[in-house]
């Protein structure tokens, strides 16, 4: 069965993100995640050709192949967790289809994954892989953005499980001294058009807790990458990280 994830006491909703093995201690990483209350976890898979990703998290993914990553390796490490916390793997098309659809699913299954961000395969050909991932209970999270027409969102919206990824700008992941407008707009317009139970989260542009207060007027919660990424590399202490993720929970 698909779950959508839940506000949690009517607090808005925070998803950190991590690139898979980009650093030793990722796992450990994760697992401070979790403590801090996130109520998500996005990793993303190294991919040598990123669409949406920018400067920071392409360095991140280098970091990770370096560290001789590879979509087995990060999801043999997701399959040893032990949190109460769902996973969701971000990752691009090209790596779902070099290993095969059902095997994906079926390795990402055995990873404990609760769902998938395929960034770049857009509605009108989701249908092989959201077949498998729905048999298989795996969530298929889509994505909106501020030029996505009105029907054309709602119709991204019913088939997004999960969540619903907005985008907040039109441009690649990286942080922002301040919020774009195009994110508010985005997101009031998302949230119009989701279904009742499918949670709207707001990601890319999204730098500091001040701007997650801002647009959660707006929507159910956001996803934090490059911000939590820079501070990985920059080679923050995990606690540190954990702190961070805190005070935008908090």
């Amino acid at each position: 069965m698909l779950e959508n994830l839940t506000k949690k006491d009517l607090k808005p909703l925070v998803v950190p993100y991590i690139t898979g093995q980009m650093r030793d201690d990722w796992l450990d990483i994760i697992y401070q995640m979790a403590n801090a209350k996130a109520d998500a976890i996005e990793v993303g898979l190294p991919f040598s050709d990123p669409m949406i990703d920018g400067p920071t998290i392409q360095e991140s993914s280098k970091k990770a192949i370096e560290n001789g990553a590879t979509t087995d390796s990060i999801l043999d490490g997701l399959a040893s967790l032990d949190i109460d916390c769902p996973i969701y793997i971000m990752t691009y098309y090209n790596l779902i289809v070099r290993v095969g659809i059902d095997r994906f699913v079926e390795r990402v299954v055995s990873s404990k994954v609760k769902g998938l961000i395929v960034p770049d395969l857009p509605l009108e050909e989701i249908d092989e892989l959201n077949t498998a991932t729905r048999s298989a209970g795996v969530s298929q999270v889509l994505l909106v953005a501020p030029s996505t027409p009105d029907l054309r969102m709602a119709s991204i919206a019913k088939r997004s499980a999960g969540f619903l990824y907005t985008m907040g700008l039109m441009g690649v992941t990286g942080e922002r001294s301040s919020l774009p407008q195009s994110a508010l707009e985005t997101a009031r317009r998302a949230k119009k058009v989701a279904p009742g139970d499918l949670p709207v989260l707001v990601g890319i542009g999204v730098s500091l807790p001040e701007q997650a207060r801002e647009i959660t007027k707006y929507c159910d919660g956001v996803v934090v990458g490059s911000a939590i990424v820079r501070r990985i590399l920059n080679g923050s202490k995990i606690d540190e990280i954990g702190e961070f993720i805190q005070s935008f929970k908090s």
